[in-house]
């Protein structure tokens, strides 16, 4: 499917049966959307943003846009989609020349076909006639979820108090305002806002790339990168989820997220320093499991009242609000918790008992995915179940990894065990 995607009224000639996107404004009937309240809310904050990361922030809109629009089931194999976009930036000549980049770090986010096409004509940052340097010297994302929770918690306990960048989700939107608060952050909350004609693509792999231009966006309005230092960029994340090793032989991975995956974030990074943009993408807990990150969370009382609170589900919306209990990051936390071990998880999940064989509680492919990744373990060896998750030149610690990977499972055999699954 082909999107041509710039300020209202932008058009490329050459290009046939498009899907036009208006960036940073409002469509007419039969186009998508996208990015106009992002605009504002910076505008608003009196941010000042290098122009070469808001051409980023406009690449990454588009994507959202197109990932948004073009359904997975009409695909020839119910998954893998051929996307073409026509993006109208400042620098077209730079983001041509990075376009093979842009498209290799799209493909392993989503594994999609991407291509990246760029045009003169994009919006520029907000023109800020008072505009605010924030005296904060890094950047985190604070999602909402229990790892940037804990991100946070440490980084605060360090003596470092990040600016937090927050993607406002419905649901998530008060716990993140609390969160920062709780710790004495400042934060500002986006979205995206994008809108389509016709029904929107469930999977959205690629919407995590929005969050990154946020918080890369806010990175450069801070006063230590306008003094010309290179600003810390964290993304707390567990390894586990973040490698997302394909459970079984027919699990794609890009059928969980790989919003942290060191190869993604690398690629990415390559294109930002590229660009001459200073902001440095960092993951403390890369070798670490979720488990690990609670039991060394540096301020245990914080996290035993907030834990329970944060949000893991993948599905947290589809299930109103409420945390699945059964998807593999909801394992994951249910299994970390044990782990932890200080407080009992009183999370209200919709499947509280993994082990109930009964029609109303639907297919559980997550769980048996998982059951099966730890009898392939038992029979074949970590090794053999871990085939070519690591092999990445981005990954350059590879029997760091793989050791992280191994005790993430055993967190995960350990939640199966209690349940009787096996």
């Amino acid at each position: 499917m082909k999107f041509v995607c710039g300020p209202a009224g932008f058009q490329v000639q050459a290009v046939d049966q498009a899907m036009p996107v208006v960036i940073y404004g409002q469509a007419e009937k039969g186009q998508v959307s996208v990015g106009g309240y992002t605009r504002h809310l910076l505008e608003k904050a009196h941010l000042e943003i290098c122009p070469q990361a808001w051409d980023f922030l406009s690449i990454a809109l588009s994507v959202v846009a197109a990932d948004f629009t073009d359904l997975r089931a009409k695909s020839a194999d119910g998954w893998t989609r051929t996307l073409e976009l026509h993006i109208a930036v400042q620098d077209s000549v730079f983001w041509n020349a990075q376009a093979r980049a842009l498209e290799a770090a799209l493909g392993f986010l989503t594994t999609d076909v991407w291509t990246f096409v760029f045009h003169p004509g994009g919006y520029g940052p907000p023109a800020q006639l008072q505009a605010l340097h924030p005296r904060e010297e890094s950047i985190a994302l604070l999602s909402g979820g229990m790892d940037s929770l804990i991100g946070a918690i440490d980084l605060v306990t360090q003596g470092v108090k990040p600016y937090t960048v927050s993607q406002i989700v419905r649901g998530d939107g008060q716990k993140q305002h609390d969160f920062a608060q709780i710790l004495g952050l400042s934060r500002i909350g986006l979205n995206h806002v994008a809108k389509s004609p016709g029904p929107q693509e469930p999977s959205q792999r690629a919407r995590s790339i929005v969050f990154l231009a946020f918080g890369l966006a806010v990175a450069t309005s801070l006063d230590r990168y306008h003094q010309g230092d290179r600003v810390p960029l964290y993304i707390c994340e567990n390894g586990f989820i973040a490698i997302n090793p394909p459970l079984t032989v027919t699990r794609l991975g890009s059928l969980s997220t790989r919003t942290a995956h060191p190869e993604y974030l690398g690629r990415l990074q390559q294109i930002f320093d590229a660009a001459g943009i200073k902001v440095q993408i960092q993951n403390p807990y890369a070798l670490k499991t979720k488990g690990e990150m609670m039991t060394g969370c540096l301020n245990q009382d914080l996290l035993k009242q907030h834990a329970v609170r944060s949000t893991s589900c993948g599905r947290f919306q589809r299930f109103g609000y409420k945390h699945c209990g059964r998807c593999v990051p909801c394992q994951v936390r249910r299994a970390s918790f044990m782990r932890w071990g200080e407080v009992q998880d009183t999370t209200p999940y919709v499947y509280g008992d993994l082990n109930i064989n009964s029609p109303k509680y639907g297919r559980f492919e997550d769980v048996r995915s998982v059951g099966m990744a730890v009898a392939s373990v038992a029979q074949d060896g970590f090794d053999q179940w871990l085939g070519h998750s690591l092999f990445s030149p981005f990954i350059n610690d590879r029997a760091g990894y793989r050791q992280m990977l191994d005790r993430g499972l055993d967190e995960l055999a350990k939640l199966h065990a209690f349940y009787g699954l096996g």
